[in-house]
């Protein structure tokens, strides 16, 4: 298959469905992908907390794109092959006054630096953190006109940071712009469900990405195809429907709503049986719960309970 090389120069930090490719590839097509930290590359080891305070935080999530997928229409579905990642073996998390989840009891800035191991990092003395590098910013360009900051995330992806988006794992994203125009970054080495206090162990990444295109598909919202995991209750991978909205609530109830669609349509379930399944075996997973006003609820089910399925025909 043919392979691409993009380097993160120059980056963005807005979705605008008027930014010039800075890639064109066609549907098979590998790229390896450069992408500087969250900070567009102010951050640095050493840095205190008194010079990070004063970074230009309209640089934030700093973004490698658009890439233009040739034959991608509103419509298609795009799948996001992510092949590898690559750590450059230091990484940062803060808290910033006025944000995180407990905003209104850790208000005093603060910056850690993490030294990073290949698998994993002891910075944060006793504890020893495994290490899944992933990227937080992942989406195609919005339908709509204009310039729209990243930090929330939407029906096109974006910052949804889902944790499962690791080496191994599939992304689907419907397409609703000609050329799809896909950007990524925010890489984080490893990160809890929720990103608590704003930020994973935010870091450079490196990642190699594989796209397909799958024409006239519906799709609503991401979907991601997660690689086994080394816990014994994912054993197969798992499949996530991923939703975002302003309250949990109906971000949680539109992900399960979504499974019970997937579980129907690729499994020929009956509605009520494929409920019942849900109750008895769905994970309902606050993804991120920091990206106000927008929150990202994954539902998620086991592979190894299901028969093996391809979400689309491959083409």
């Amino acid at each position: 298959m043919p392979q691409h090389t993009l380097i993160a120069q120059p980056t963005h930090s807005i979705w605008d469905n008027s930014l010039p490719p800075r890639l064109r590839i066609t549907s098979g097509d590998e790229v390896s992908i450069q992408c500087v930290d969250a900070s567009g590359s102010q951050v640095h080891p050493g840095m205190t907390v008194e010079q990070y305070l004063s970074i230009d935080r309209t640089r934030i999530h700093a973004l490698t794109g658009p890439i233009w997928i040739e034959d991608a229409a509103p419509g298609d579905v795009l799948q996001v092959d992510i092949l590898s990642t690559q750590h450059h073996g230091w990484g940062w998390s803060s808290i910033v006054e006025g944000l995180g989840f407990l905003k209104d009891r850790f208000r005093t800035p603060y910056l850690f630096h993490w030294q990073l191991d290949a698998d994993h990092t002891t910075s944060l003395f006793p504890a020893t953190i495994p290490l899944r590098p992933f990227l937080g910013v992942m989406g195609v360009a919005r339908t709509d006109t204009g310039s729209f900051r990243t930090r929330p995330p939407g029906p096109f992806g974006g910052n949804l940071d889902v944790r499962e988006l690791s080496a191994g794992a599939t992304l689907y994203l419907p397409v609703f712009v000609p050329g799809a125009l896909f950007s990524c970054g925010d890489g984080h080495a490893a990160q809890g469900d929720g990103e608590v206090c704003i930020n994973g162990i935010e870091c450079p990444l490196d990642v190699n990405l594989r796209f397909r295109l799958h024409k006239n598909q519906p799709l609503s919202s991401p979907i991601v195809e997660a690689a086994p995991d080394t816990t014994p209750a994912s054993p197969s991978g798992e499949w996530l429907i991923v939703e975002t909205s302003s309250s949990l609530e109906d971000a949680a109830r539109a992900a399960a709503s979504r499974m019970i669609d997937l579980l129907v349509s690729r499994w020929s379930l009956d509605p009520i049986h494929a409920y019942i399944l849900c109750s008895v075996a769905m994970k309902l997973r606050l993804s991120q719960v920091v990206n106000e006003p927008i929150h990202t609820v994954s539902a998620s089910i086991s592979k190894h309970i299901l028969p093996d399925r391809q979400l689309f025909p491959t083409t």
